[in-house]
């Protein structure tokens, strides 16, 4: 029978409840099965903002196909770093997931994460010359093993015949293609994860409560008063520990905590829309996710592409996502979520990044300006044969780009996720977006070293960090054998694709 911690003492308090916080709840009960863990999450489930199916990517990000992660340099060659990264912690999360699994921690791998072909396209002379050295360039690391590359019209229709139907045949165009790519379903992963770690002696998860303060004590401690949304009712739970994982309401409540650290950060919110197909024979006739080329000024989480999907053991097309701008923080959240956000200590970088951001200022205004004709019109250009009446609007999750305080520059917009902790370790906040949930893994290895210092070093969870993750502490980008080796071994513990 489950103990329950009803002393409003804990070791642990996680704030939401996605994937961030399931992983990392998972991973220190595996590491001290004795700590005792109180989640709150604002609404009635779990997994329902930026963990939510529809609301995430949903690609597996391991920069197989996402071409914001290979920046062509001033020089004309091709930077692979940032994609060595993403596709080395890609792998240390399913390492952890394969972990999951023959703990029997998690059942039915295909419930969340399935093998579909990666592959990238682009039209235009100047663009299949940068695809064809970006094939090059990481074709020469291990990791992307496996890549194919072509001009070839005929090879490109047989594997993407909706995005090549009716295409100019006079348009030079090129795609690669990564059969190990995969089609993941975080929610469904994050569900599968809370439903086991609330079973857990120690474990309490409790929906429909918000975090209002967070004050901490003269011993370290945090106190956290937090009020029960159904009833009004409000208490205060003392916590060693704090990890705010709360997606866009990451920044108030670390603005709330007001630790030095977390002086500065602002926050530009970013919403987004799918075109969801709706024509069964449609869907049929594609099997892939399909990136392109983000417009001048995008973020890249607008990188546009034809991704399917399977959601809720449904297969599902969907094109996008077109962003547009909300001052909500949570696609739940408050359209003051922003101008409370706004901060002596962080208007001046947000006014600076802003200044060096007009292009993305102004292509947010674009997309908000857009008509359902204009959707159509981008989607056309990677399926030429779409009708309106096969499509309909659906609503994505928000995401909140992170604003840096920069001493040379005054303010940067960063793309990515941003892990920010106390200096003595009593508290972390997770700031950003993508590859955010395909990371979660790696994410959560860094925030452990950064705020478990004592604990990270112990023979006892060296030795657990190594079962939960056997790369851990080696580099997957340079160790060619064991990075085989393991991808090995997780496709077979996943049931996926291994060419």
């Amino acid at each position: 029978m489950k103990t329950m911690n009803n002393s409003g003492n804990t070791d642990v308090i996680l704030i939401g409840a996605g994937i961030m916080s399931a992983t990392l709840g998972v991973m220190l009960k595996e590491l001290d099965p004795n700590l005792t863990i109180q989640i709150f999450e604002r609404l009635d489930s779990a997994a329902a903002e930026s963990s939510d199916a529809w609301n995430n990517a949903g690609t597996g990000h391991s920069a197989f196909c996402e071409l914001n992660y290979t920046p062509e340099k001033p020089d004309g060659s091709i930077e692979i770093i940032k994609a060595i990264k993403i596709a080395e912690s890609f792998e240390e999360s399913k390492q952890f997931w394969s972990f999951l699994v023959q703990q029997g921690f998690l059942s039915n791998p295909p419930g969340f994460i399935r093998s579909i072909p990666h592959m990238s396209f682009v039209w235009g002379d100047a663009n299949v010359t940068y695809l064809h050295k970006r094939f090059e360039a990481l074709s020469k690391n291990h990791l992307f093993k496996g890549m194919t590359y072509s001009e070839d019209k005929k090879q490109l229709a047989d594997w993407m015949p909706l995005v090549m139907e009716s295409r100019n045949p006079n348009e030079k165009v090129a795609a690669t293609r990564m059969e190990l790519g995969t089609d993941v379903n975080f929610g469904a992963l994050t569900k599968a994860m809370f439903t086991q770690l609330n079973k857990m002696d120690g474990v309490d998860l409790e929906f429909g409560h918000e975090i209002r303060s967070l004050k901490q004590n003269p011993d370290k401690t945090w106190t956290v008063k937090v009020k029960n949304l159904n009833t009004g009712e409000s208490r205060k739970v003392t916590a060693k520990f704090v990890f705010i994982g709360a997606g866009g309401g990451s920044l108030p409540l670390l603005e709330k905590s007001d630790i030095p650290e977390g002086k500065g950060f602002g926050g530009f919110p970013v919403s987004g829309q799918w075109l969801k197909c709706v024509n069964p024979e449609v869907i049929k006739k594609h099997q892939a996710k399909v990136y392109g080329k983000a417009s001048v000024g995008s973020p890249p989480m607008s990188v546009p592409h034809l991704d399917t999907r399977m959601i809720d053991g449904k297969r599902e097309l969907l094109f996008g996502p077109y962003a547009g701008f909300s001052t909500k923080f949570l696609k739940n959240g408050s359209y003051m979520d922003l101008p409370l956000s706004i901060k002596p200590t962080n208007i001046f970088p947000m006014m600076a990044a802003g200044i060096k951001n007009i292009p993305l200022t102004k292509y947010l205004i674009d997309q908000v300006r857009q008509s359902p004709q204009d959707r159509l019109n981008a989607l056309k250009e990677y399926f030429p044969e779409a009708k309106m009446e096969d499509w309909e609007l659906e609503t994505a999750g928000q995401r909140v780009q992170v604003i840096k305080n920069d001493p040379e520059k005054g303010g940067i917009l960063e793309f990515g996720t941003e892990v920010v902790s106390a200096a003595d370790g009593s508290i972390a906040a997770l700031l950003g977006a993508s590859p955010g949930a395909s990371t979660a893994v790696s994410i959560m290895l860094d925030l452990l070293a950064r705020c478990f210092k004592n604990q990270i070093n112990t023979p006892e969870w060296q030795s657990k960090m190594k079962e939960m993750i056997p790369s851990y502490g080696q580099s997957l980008g340079q160790e060619i054998a064991l990075a085989t080796k393991l991808r090995e071994e997780t496709s077979k513990v996943l049931g996926l694709v291994l060419p």
